[in-house]
């Protein structure tokens, strides 16, 4: 069909555009952002998890140490002080301070640290001077009791061991060798001539002493009064009275105790004669005198 003649005065014909739009809003799901973000949730559960483990597997003491360590209160907040209005607040580090007690200088203070949880210096050189004092008595005694032929052969029956306590000496019965005469607790000549040379020993020690009589299992006849928590207190009042006598002073003696056959030497056999015993204990002096069963524990 032939096309219709434009006049003189009649515009250009404008030009027909097609737009053809394709709809791609599906492509967000085949692209990679989610792969990071699901990344990121699956890291910080992880870190998550592991922290629920740590926190499991530690006690309330390392808790406590590992908090420390992460928060800023290992430094003494001194409020005003040194110019110092707030937190990380502060005109100058020469300003002048106001502590209650100043030196002559300004602006100059050291850092307080608070004490360790364990316990400060102080505490620790006590401990060590008393480890100095325990392994100069080991060597005291041994001399002592190598010296006398008598006293050399029981040797065996003395131990001695560090515990939460103190220095323990234990003089042990044996077989062969008794402290004390059958189920009552007067002292035999060889074991008041033992106690005697460890009097002489700790006399020049300033530490607290503890003694704690211990029994075996064999039980008192049916209508005996006596029993084995009377027989452990008894033979221990007995080694505090030789003790003393040998010249340990009175106000040394922290605390005196008979456990019957509740704490044996031998587990495995209560009425194993090694469980009739005599501790004689020298308690730490950087801490009062252990006295409850969960304070013995581990010895």
């Amino acid at each position: 069909m032939a096309s219709k003649a434009r006049g003189r005065n009649e515009p250009q014909p404008r030009p027909i555009i097609v737009k053809k739009i394709v709809d791609a809003g599906h492509a967000g799901h085949h692209g990679g952002a989610w792969k990071v973000a699901y990344a990121d949730f699956v890291t910080a559960m992880m870190a998550f998890f592991l922290l629920m483990w740590l926190l499991g597997m530690t006690d309330q003491q390392k808790r406590k140490g590992i908090a420390d360590y992460f928060t800023p209160t290992l430094v003494e907040l001194k409020q005003n002080s040194a110019g110092s209005n707030g937190l990380l607040g502060g005109d100058s580090l020469i300003s002048q301070d106001n502590y209650p007690h100043r030196a002559a200088q300004t602006g100059s203070r050291s850092i307080v640290i608070p004490k360790s949880m364990t316990g400060g210096a102080q505490e620790g050189d006590e401990k060590t001077r008393d480890r100095q004092r325990f392994n100069t008595l080991r060597k005291a005694l041994n001399e002592r009791m190598d010296r006398s032929p008598e006293l050399r052969k029981l040797k065996r029956n003395v131990r001695l061991v560090e515990t939460r306590e103190g220095l323990r000496i234990d003089l042990v019965d044996e077989a062969d060798f008794s402290m004390f005469n059958l189920s009552t607790n007067g002292l035999l000549p060889a074991a008041h001539k033992l106690i005697g040379e460890v009097a002489q020993v700790i006399e020049g020690v300033p530490n607290a002493v503890i003694i704690r009589g211990h029994t075996d299992a064999l039980p008192y006849a049916a209508g005996r009064t006596m029993n084995n928590w009377m027989l452990s207190t008894g033979r221990a009042e007995t080694t505090r009275a030789t003790l003393s006598e040998a010249g340990v002073p009175a106000e040394r003696f922290a605390r005196i105790e008979g456990v019957a056959d509740r704490e044996p030497y031998v587990a495995a056999d209560r009425y194993d004669p090694r469980n009739r015993r005599m501790s004689i204990i020298l308690a730490w002096n950087a801490a009062p005198p252990a006295g409850s069963e969960a304070q013995r524990k581990g010895q």
